[in-house]
């Protein structure tokens, strides 16, 4: 048996949907997704907005169904959803009165926030939102690190025309404008400080620049069961939840010793953009890997897809959501309200654990038997969670059949009391990954 953690840091009784719903889909969709290569092309290349006008002129995704994408969400387990409401190329998909860069003025005309939450909320999805607190569009937003101008000779004197007081107060107007319009949200992803990184003399930016404790006061004000996240850079005091991205953490993120709420937000392929030329998409087996991963860690998942321009789901998207369908549809239960174990699973395995049942995710399949240290005496039943059957269990005294041919004059050494071998069916369920529920005695 691992060592238990200590205490965790546990969110309030009216967040706690969260620890156990555990699965969310996320959704990057913008103008971005009509030149198709990334939601961060613009700043890799360095391009001005005059040339991204033309996605503004002609984003009209007409195959556009949130529908469609909340069922698909339901039934491959997820329990709630974060859309980009506005990402950093300041472009938003809302009816906001604070600028004209928004969707209601494209060849679209249609508050995309509004039919997606309300698409959301009737599959009994938790909805929330994804706002980026960069803005490269607007004209107060001080030139840093990451701006497309960044490299422009004169942007010490673009700079010295900006303000940034104008542009927090921009920012709280529309962050209001979102959490007094929509109905309940219960998730703001904010997106993100980077006080530490400078380039060229120009510095990041961080909780000053955004007033981090005005505008979580404001969220707060507005909507009190909110879930907030960490990239504010208010770490030790205000975030509800760590977010760590497009890596599996050793261990489970911890402040102070304790560990905290976190959330991993991940890609199905390389880009949370839809790219078109994207090859890098994952298995089906690696992305269930990666969402057992964060659960066995006390972990959330918030799976990403990026809808084309013309507001659909491409094959590949779809057929990810599927996998997590069909394996979800039967082990659903190991990860809805479970997390953390201290039982240390056997190599290429994971733990999750609810109460006293304990769930084996076994990402290969061994042979015939399963030696687990550690729960030796402390199992009082075990069954495949896909279709119920027993998976047997050697107790203690009884030898492992053959065990003795093939080794006389040996001595054999007989399986430790503290140990439980479980008898498997000689060939793999047919599941992507196989689990064992094991029931726990009192």
């Amino acid at each position: 048996m691992s060592s238990p953690l200590p205490a965790a840091v546990t969110l309030p009784p009216e967040k706690q949907w969260f620890t156990r719903d555990r699965f969310g889909l996320f959704i990057h969709w913008g103008l971005y997704s009509l030149h198709a290569q990334g939601e961060w092309n613009i700043s890799r290349k360095e391009a001005d907005f005059d040339g991204y006008q033309k996605y503004f002129d002609h984003f009209e995704p007409d195959l556009f169904d949130p529908r469609d994408w909340a069922r698909r969400a339901r039934a491959a387990g997820m329990r709630y959803s974060v859309i980009t409401a506005k990402h950093h190329d300041g472009f938003c998909l809302w009816d906001t009165k604070h600028t004209d860069w928004k969707v209601t003025n494209t060849p679209f005309r249609r508050d995309i926030i509004r039919e997606w939450t309300e698409a959301f909320r009737a599959e009994g999805l938790r909805v929330g939102l994804y706002y980026s607190l960069i803005d490269w569009k607007h004209p107060d937003f001080t030139i840093d690190i990451f701006h497309p101008q960044r490299n422009a000779a004169n942007v010490a004197e673009l700079n010295a025309r900006r303000d940034m007081g104008r542009y927090r107060d921009y920012m709280k107007a529309q962050v209001r404008e979102l959490l007094t319009d929509y109905g309940r949200i219960d998730d703001l992803f904010l997106d993100f400080g980077y006080a530490k990184q400078s380039y060229r003399g120009l510095p990041g930016k961080g909780p000053v620049d955004w007033d981090s404790e005005g505008l979580t006061a404001l969220v707060k004000s507005l909507q009190p069961d909110i879930l907030v996240n960490n990239r504010l850079g208010l770490l030790d005091r205000l975030a509800d939840y760590y977010t760590p991205e497009r890596f599996v953490p050793e261990s489970p993120p911890t402040r102070d010793g304790r560990p905290v709420p976190w959330c991993a937000a991940f890609t199905s392929s390389e880009t949370w953009g839809y790219t078109r030329d994207d090859q890098v998409w994952k298995s089906t087996h690696q992305l269930i890997q990666i969402l057992v991963s964060m659960v066995s860690m006390g972990g959330n998942l918030l799976m990403n897809v990026g809808p084309n321009g013309r507001g659909e789901l491409e094959p590949r998207a779809r057929e990810a959501l599927q996998g997590y369908a069909d394996w979800m549809a039967l082990h659903s239960r190991a990860i809805h309200g479970c997390g953390y174990s201290p039982f240390k699973p056997p190599a290429d395995c994971r733990f999750t654990q609810n109460g006293r049942r304990l769930y084996l995710h076994m990402f290969s399949w061994p042979f015939l038997h399963l030696h687990i240290p550690g729960l030796g005496g402390k199992v009082e039943y075990a069954q495949l969670l896909n279709d119920a059957s027993e998976i047997r269990i050697l107790r203690s005294g009884e030898h492992i059949a053959g065990d003795g041919e093939g080794l006389q004059g040996l001595d054999r050494k007989p399986i430790p009391d503290d140990t439980l071998t479980l008898i498997l069916p000689p060939r793999k369920p047919p599941v992507e990954v196989p689990v064992i529920e094991l029931f726990l005695k009192e």
